[in-house]
């Protein structure tokens, strides 16, 4: 997330989802900046990594949402 991306490179995707296409990652994070936004990298093991100007805390509470319903569904299997 943000500085502590090491690579050269990465394959921007914007707010809206548009992809932006292969930026420097120091334009990336100056636009994430301007954006108010976070640069999050979302797929590390492609050429180059994909990353997402997206705002991480939404993020975490997005997946979390997810967790815990995947939970309550297998639970209710089990019965």
């Amino acid at each position: 997330m943000n500085e502590q991306i090491r690579v050269r490179q990465v394959r921007l995707i914007g707010a809206d989802g548009e992809q932006v296409g292969i930026v420097d990652t120091r334009d990336a994070l100056k636009r994430a900046r301007e954006e108010d936004l976070d640069l999050v990298l979302v797929g590390e093991a492609a050429q180059p990594p994909v990353a997402k100007l997206l705002d991480y805390g939404r993020y975490r509470f997005e997946q979390q949402q997810q967790v815990k319903e995947a939970r309550k569904r297998s639970r209710q299997q089990e019965m």
